[in-house]
């Protein structure tokens, strides 16, 4: 606790990081209240209804989760951060595909940001369907006719549409400036923030539940509790597990005639997940494609959707673990490029005994990062769908979803990745303050 309050000084006292951090948190906090505002036109008293659908677990969960309720209240924010997401998933995957995508990835900082431009027009693209759609589903999802206050003409659809994108595109644009000028990775964080507002709702209803129906209430609750601290060192290890790999650079000194062939030893440290919490995001964005196949006309494919609406069903499951696996050694592969670190390995003098120098150590990189990859896809996909186990003890599904699932790993992902960032802040800070502060030698004639 004192090393605690001590770090929390010194990040006090730094004020470029403070800065950063207060950025932060006061755009997450414009986030949150945007996510409280509900479309004109909303009766937002009689939205009892669909609370009470996405309350109930499945896709529509998922979502309100990630929303931070935001969809649940028919807020202007209703679609969050998901459209980007999407979007983001489509321009990678056309990156394999497509010669000018992939020369622009190899361009480095300005390709990157071409890659960024064509993300948020495609986000605006999504959205002109996905808005109309969700306001076209309102009914169906349990907003009653009398919550219209304004009927659903032209003028409510014209503006509830354009309230939808503008939220969803000035949250992505609260992300990049998070990413750019704050901690962390903004798009993550506001995610991650959506998570955390709907946690103390769900540790109510699992604690009300458990004392109403008694049978050692209080002590199934601590045994939750014990549970949910296991899955969460549990992840906590996945995210920062790595396989070390015994790096030597060579040094010669020369003293009189004799030659002596030294080194200094050291590891490349690839971790067990190297893709982070995104195979997991990006496989949560596209379970809700076999999902709309529900609303279909033909019986086979709506019975076929409907199997999918479940996030606690086996179908569910099954497709959701594999889509983790490929997302897990698909961003794996376009994130970390074996050939530069071989290179660049290759420049700084350094080799890995036993394997020569260049394309063979790219190709010994590429070969262990693809073994440890297997099974720390799999390892994540046990703790992504462990919800869908622990709903069948008895547990609430919105208390359920934070046993593992996709929250639990998101939480700690982002938590681990942030605090790192400031951990080296801080470090670097500290060097620079050794910098300036160190005495100068001066000549004596």
């Amino acid at each position: 606790m004192k090393n605690f309050i001590s770090s929390i000084k010194d990040i006090w006292k730094i004020e470029e990081l403070r800065n950063k951090i207060l950025l932060t948190l006061g755009l997450m906090v414009v986030y949150r209240f945007g996510a409280h505002v509900t479309l004109p036109g909303i009766d937002a008293t009689q939205l009892s209804g669909i609370q009470s659908k996405v309350g109930g677990g499945g896709l529509l969960g998922v979502l309100n989760m990630f929303t931070g309720g935001a969809f649940a209240r028919v807020s202007i924010m209703a679609l969050g951060i998901m459209p980007y997401i999407s979007a983001s998933i489509v321009v990678q995957l056309m990156g394999i595909a497509i010669p000018y995508l992939q020369k622009l990835r190899n361009e480095g900082e300005s390709g990157n940001k071409k890659i960024t431009q064509i993300t948020r027009w495609l986000t605006i693209v999504i959205l002109i369907f996905q808005a109309p759609t969700f306001i076209y589903s309102l009914p169906s999802l349990g907003v009653p006719e009398s919550a219209y206050l304004l009927g659903h003409g032209p003028k409510f659809w014209f503006s509830s549409i354009l309230l939808l994108t503008t939220g969803t595109v000035f949250a992505m644009w609260l992300g990049e400036r998070i990413t750019e000028k704050g901690i962390g990775n903004g798009i993550s964080l506001l995610i991650t923030i959506g998570i955390i507002a709907r946690l103390p709702m769900a540790i109510v209803q699992e604690v009300a539940s458990k004392l109403k129906s008694g049978n050692g209430g209080l002590m199934m609750i601590l045994i939750e509790i014990i549970l949910w601290f296991v899955v969460i060192m549990a992840a906590i290890y996945l995210v920062t597990a790595v396989r070390k790999i015994a790096v030597k650079y060579a040094r010669r000194t020369v003293i009189g005639n004799i030659g002596d062939l030294g080194g200094a030893r050291d590891y490349i440290p690839l971790k067990l997940n190297s893709a982070g919490v995104m195979p997991i995001i990006f496989a949560q964005a596209l379970m809700f494609v076999p999902a709309m196949l529900r609303t279909s006309q033909n019986e086979a494919l709506a019975s076929f959707g409907s199997k999918f609406t479940d996030m606690f069903s086996w179908q569910y499951n099954l497709l959701f673990g594999l889509l983790i696996i490929i997302f897990g050694f698909f961003y794996t592969a376009i994130t970390i490029n074996t050939n530069k670190m071989a290179d660049d390995l290759k420049r700084s003098g350094g080799f890995i005994p036993g394997v020569k120098p260049g394309t063979e150590t790219a190709e010994y990189l590429d070969r262990i990062l693809s073994r440890i990859t297997l099974p720390g896809s799999i390892f994540l996909v046990l703790l992504a769908i462990l919800p869908a186990f622990i709903v069948k003890l008895g547990v609430q599904p919105s208390w359920a979803m934070f046993y593992g699932g996709t929250s639990l790993i998101i939480l700690v992902g982002v938590a681990i990745d942030t605090i790192q960032q400031i951990q080296a802040y801080l470090l670097n800070s500290h060097y620079d303050s050794l910098m300036k502060t160190g005495k100068k030698r001066t000549s004596i004639s």
